[in-house]
């Protein structure tokens, strides 16, 4: 059970988080950074602030002068560092406060995870403190008000009694030897800051303090272009026999203190500490997650080890605090690359992205460590060789586009060869990344059999706006150099007696062909049947190989099936969706096995009626394209 305006806030992180999913990938979402983000916004203001520090004379009359000087005369470097200064800051805390935001709207801050939560909180009002106080050291008009405003609210506390004010109320009040004071704090709290950092995350398992360069690269490009439109400068000198009128404020580090002189300095108090409280005291407020109150153990495979959860703690984190090295990058179920399948026992899902793990894969039993916990003692098993091994990187390799070929209006088949004329191993169905200029991936099946593996095939369908597709089609030529990672995927046939559905769609058919043409070299000799489901017949790119597998195999039979024949008037063949044609030949489908590879809605649609007629779940396989996107469990974009 959640809070309602929980459950809202969250509804809508899943949603903005798909968005950038499907516009950047998975692996460069920045919602998926948030914690790596703030690390390095860290790391910028200290950067730029030493630099800063190094020209600021700490004196009351040369405050001012010192960073004007810095400003106006060193504008190309003193300057643009102000401003990022300033910049990285204000991102900081709007990270930070996005950060907690997330992990209130998911619950995550229940059980073991109090620690963090609670040093986060204190982390952000000592991020708030050294902002602050970090207006005051340029010693114009906004720093005039924000020390005002400041000592006069701190006044109120008991002990001061009206004695902070005093020091601003005349020029001749303020000495260097406060001054310099202030420059203490402005040092110190920092330091305090990247102490509590390096203790918040002590209990969060190999967590990440830096967040990809890609990332790295925009946000210091951000904020310089930033910087360039819109610079900081000082306002005129403070003088505190006239009161600031007209001030550039800054909303992100400032927004409480317009209270101070709308309320009084007790109802601002009241305010802060009322919220710092109910923060501080989230963790054991109600309601509690009632399907998380107790410990379970977790047996993984391969190598049946066994490790216990605590409380609320997801499968992943259970695994990599026992030092397991588990499959994972994203942690917030947007990726997939962390799926396993659950042998035994009841998990609860928890929030994930549908691109990530579809229906058909529920069905199968597979969940997302990162996401899942266990409601029993729970078997799992994972796609690793060991997980007492490294995880090793995708490899990545370098091709020259050795042929392309027009398949049909909207389909390209593009033929690579690895660099050094290197083969590389794969299993048919599988999958491999091509990486684009930027760092992101779009992935494509092999289309050719692992035994014929001299060049790599690839089926590539145009997809409006998508950037690899366009890019084969607009601008790829015959011996330009791409780069990709992989092999990748699970989609592979399995062994058995069963007889075997293929159901494809559209470009579907790519991974059929490569598994169809393995069969026929392994020799294997189980029925199978192919139902290719398209909208035209001129999609029916391949269906004269198809045809060819027919009538040379006795054990392969082709169905192509339209759906939206028009201008086909003359076609002799089944119409429809492709399932039902399916289903009206196979009505029972107990003792088969099926490979499904397609739209997301075509799987979503079929598989729940294969199973609805038979079709046990441990024999269904899928792999499904969300264009442009792929749902395999590693799959990122595809178009």
């Amino acid at each position: 059970m959640r809070l309602a305006p929980q459950s809202l806030l969250r509804a809508c992180f899943m949603r903005v988080e798909a968005l950038f999913n499907r516009a950047f990938g998975d692996q460069l979402n920045p919602f998926y950074q948030l914690g790596a983000l703030a690390f390095f916004l860290f790391w910028v203001v200290v950067g730029s602030g030493l630099y800063l520090y190094a020209f600021f004379d700490t004196s009351v009359e040369g405050a001012y002068r010192s960073v004007d000087a810095l400003t106006r005369q060193q504008w190309f470097a003193g300057g643009v560092l102000r401003s990022v200064h300033r910049y990285a800051s204000d991102a900081m805390v709007v990270t930070m406060l996005i950060h907690l935001l997330r992990y209130w709207a998911f619950d995550r801050l229940r059980g073991f995870r109090w620690f963090s939560w609670v040093t986060g909180v204190v982390l952000l009002w000592l991020v708030f403190a050294a902002g602050v106080n970090g207006y005051m050291l340029p010693w114009d008009k906004l720093a005039q008000f924000v020390t005002q405003a400041s000592f006069e609210w701190l006044d109120w506390l008991p002990g001061f009694g009206g004695t902070l004010i005093r020091n601003f109320i005349y020029d001749r009040s303020v000495s260097n030897r406060l001054f310099s004071l202030l420059v203490f704090i402005h040092i110190g709290v920092p330091l305090l800051v990247l102490l509590l950092m390096w203790v918040h995350v002590q209990r969060v398992p190999k967590a990440r303090t830096q967040p990809p360069r890609v990332i790295v690269l925009s946000v210091l490009a951000m904020l310089v272009l930033l910087a360039l439109a819109r610079p900081v400068v000082s306002h005129e000198a403070a003088h505190l026999a006239s009161a600031p009128v007209l001030l550039d404020f800054d909303w992100f580090l400032l927004a409480l203190y317009p209270l101070v002189y709308v309320w009084s300095p007790a109802e601002v108090w009241a305010l802060v500490l009322g919220v710092s409280v109910l923060l501080l005291l989230a963790p054991w407020l109600p309601p509690r997650r009632a399907n998380a109150a107790s410990e379970h153990n977790v047996v993984m495979h391969p190598g049946a080890v066994s490790v216990s959860t605590r409380v609320g703690e997801t499968l992943l984190e259970a695994g990599l605090r026992a030092g397991l090295t588990l499959p994972y990058e994203c942690r917030a179920g947007g990726c997939g690359v962390c799926v396993c399948t659950v042998l035994n026992g009841r998990v609860e899902h928890g929030n994930y992205q549908p691109s990530a793990l579809d229906g058909a894969m529920r069905a199968r039993g597979q969940a997302l460590m990162c996401c899942a916990t266990a409601l029993d003692d729970v078997e799992i098993e994972i796609d690793v060789e060991t997980l007492s091994a490294p995880t090793l990187a995708p490899q990545r390799h370098q091709a020259t586009l050795s042929g392309i070929e027009t398949l049909a209006p909207d389909v390209r088949r593009l033929w690579l060869t690895v660099e050094g004329g290197e083969r590389i191993a794969f299993s048919a169905g599988q999958y491999i990344n091509i990486v684009l200029d930027d760092g992101a991936t779009r992935s494509y099946s092999f289309a050719n059999a692992p035994h014929d593996n001299g060049r790599i095939e690839l089926h590539v369908r145009r997809v409006a706006g998508g950037r690899f597709s366009e890019l084969a089609f607009e601008r790829l030529r015959v011996g330009d150099t791409l780069r990709f990672e992989g092999p990748f995927g699970r989609f592979t046939l399995h062994e058995g007696s069963a007889p075997i559905l293929f159901i494809a769609g559209a470009t579907g058919f790519a991974p059929i062909k490569s598994i169809v043409e393995d069969a026929f070299h392994r020799a294997i000799e189980r029925p199978m049947f192919l139902y290719w489901g398209v909208r035209a017949r001129a999609d029916l790119y391949m269906a004269t190989l198809a045809e060819q597998w027919a009538a040379e195999h006795p054990n392969f039979h082709f169905v192509p099936v339209l759906s939206a024949p028009a201008g086909d008037d003359d076609w002799p063949g089944r119409r429809g969706l492709v399932h039902d044609a399916m289903l009206a030949d196979l009505p029972d489908m107990r003792g088969y096995e099926l490979y499904a590879c397609g739209s997301l809605n075509m799987i979503e649609n079929a598989v729940p009626a294969f199973l609805a007629h038979g079709l046990d779940e441990g024999a269904c396989y899928s792999d499904a394209f969300l264009s442009p996107h792929a749902t395999d469990p590693q799959r990122p974009a595809a178009g």
